[in-house]
């Protein structure tokens, strides 16, 4: 859409809220749309990457690198994602990042297929990119949203990644099938699947997603007679959010939230979502190289790692609502104390306990749920459309680059010591969200003073 059609949108919008919610409305359809497809191109690495790279390396020293790797990958390409959605807008920066995850699990198969691990190991890094840009999308559901509805807004995008993201695991053996019937091992099935589901995804977006919401917000925030596109950096028990109420009639924001990267919103929203990443990573990572190393089917891993996505993503529209309404904070802390219980049970539970293993994965996947939907508020809450997308894109960089290193080390640990170990030191390590969280609150009252 040309910028002088951007703009008569942007004076529309800023005119008529009906027009507001009908643009909304649309970009959260296609973002929906796209978030279904690329949840199934999400659940492949997560589930088979590992048991593919111990069968073609034969040893699980190095079961971990398949997912740094593609966290890795995913790193590269938050950033490059970040850069081209602030000077292009999502359409472009999400269909591209997606195409490249579809390319890069054509390279995972053709790995498979060769017996060749450096290709292996080049394809699972670009395969990343489809994870970044997966996660990256519940951003577009952000930009037109109201600060009070910011964390909806998040829920729905998040929300439906888990049809796809749950029925992936859960196809391993069918695919496994399909795979071995195509003269392809059967471990590469399911990236056959992130394959289409990838390029799908890529398609949806650059096709449909018209008008770009992150180019419409842009314009909104050099409209002359509007209010800034930024909410306060972190809520205080004195100035709490009003359900319902528009963006005109919330309190205005301190002048560095619409300039300043490190503001405590930015810094805390940040720390939040690194710290449970790396947390679910570390544990989830090496969960099915423990359960396949105490003889449970291939069924019962993929059953296992299923309900886990399910509870990162389903409860997302009850933790959008909750963000919102109850605040951001209270919902960190929440995050915090679910993955200390998540890393519990998984330390307590017998290697042949298929249910207590759900049990810890599902609190595990509820955890980042909290976490990641509270902070990425806090982070659209403290920025504006200037440097929104280059600070989101940078932020998830980050985010990328913890999962990356607590995945390597979860197989270090693991070979050293076990899977009880590794869960212990997981749940403690997201129990650093709390004094991060008192920090930001007094942080955010003394700049207000």
């Amino acid at each position: 859409m040309p910028a002088t059609d951007l703009a008569g949108l942007a004076r529309a919008i800023g005119a008529d809220e009906a027009v507001r919610r009908r643009v909304q409305r649309r970009t959260l359809a296609v973002v929906v749309a796209s978030q279904v497809l690329g949840g199934a191109g999400l659940a492949a690495g997560i589930t088979v990457g590992a048991l593919l790279a111990r069968d073609l390396l034969g040893s699980d020293s190095l079961t971990g690198a398949p997912a740094a790797l593609f966290t890795l990958g995913s790193a590269l390409a938050a950033f490059l994602v970040g850069r081209v959605t602030q000077r292009w807008g999502r359409r472009t920066g999400l269909g591209l990042g997606f195409a490249a995850g579809g390319a890069g699990a054509i390279g995972v198969v053709a790995a498979a297929v060769s017996g060749n691990v450096p290709l292996l190991f080049a394809s699972l890094f670009v395969y990343g990119a489809g994870t970044a840009t997966n996660l990256q999308a519940r951003y577009a559901g952000t930009d037109l949203a109201l600060p009070t509805q910011r964390g909806t807004a998040v829920s729905i995008a998040m929300v439906s990644t888990t049809l796809g993201a749950v029925a992936g695991p859960n196809l391993v053996e069918p695919l496994g099938a399909l795979a071995l019937s195509l003269g392809i091992p059967p471990l590469a099935g399911p990236f056959l699947l992130a394959a289409a589901a990838y390029l799908g995804a890529g398609s949806v977006l650059f096709l449909l997603l018209r008008p770009d919401p992150f180019l419409v917000a842009q314009h909104l925030d050099h409209a002359p007679g509007l209010p800034p596109a930024v909410a306060p950096e972190v809520p205080t028990p004195a100035e709490p959010a009003q359900p319902g109420a528009s963006a005109a009639s919330q309190p205005e924001p301190s002048a560095p939230a619409r300039g300043d990267r490190f503001a405590p919103g930015v810094v805390l929203g940040a720390t939040i979502m690194i710290l449970t990443q790396a947390t679910m990573v570390a544990i989830m990572t090496m969960t099915p190289v423990h359960m396949r190393g105490h003889d449970h089917a291939l069924s019962a891993v993929g059953l296992v790692i299923g309900i886990h996505i399910g509870a990162m993503y389903l409860p997302s529209l009850v933790t959008g609502v909750l963000v919102d309404r109850i605040g951001r904070i209270p919902m960190a802390v929440a995050a915090a104390v679910t993955m200390l219980l998540a890393g519990g049970v998984a330390a307590l539970a017998p290697s042949d306990s298929l249910g207590l293993l759900i049990v810890a994965l599902t609190l595990l996947g509820l955890g980042w749920n909290f976490g990641l939907i509270s902070g990425t508020a806090l982070v659209v809450d403290a920025t504006s459309p200037s440097h929104r997308a280059k600070t989101q894109g940078s932020i998830d960089v980050l985010i990328a680059l913890s999962g990356a290193g607590a995945s390597a080390l979860s197989g270090l640990v693991l070979a050293a010591t076990d899977y009880a170990t590794l869960s212990v030191v997981g749940g403690l390590l997201s129990l650093l969200l709390v004094p991060v969280v008192i920090w930001a609150r007094r942080a955010a009252v003394r700049r207000r003073r």
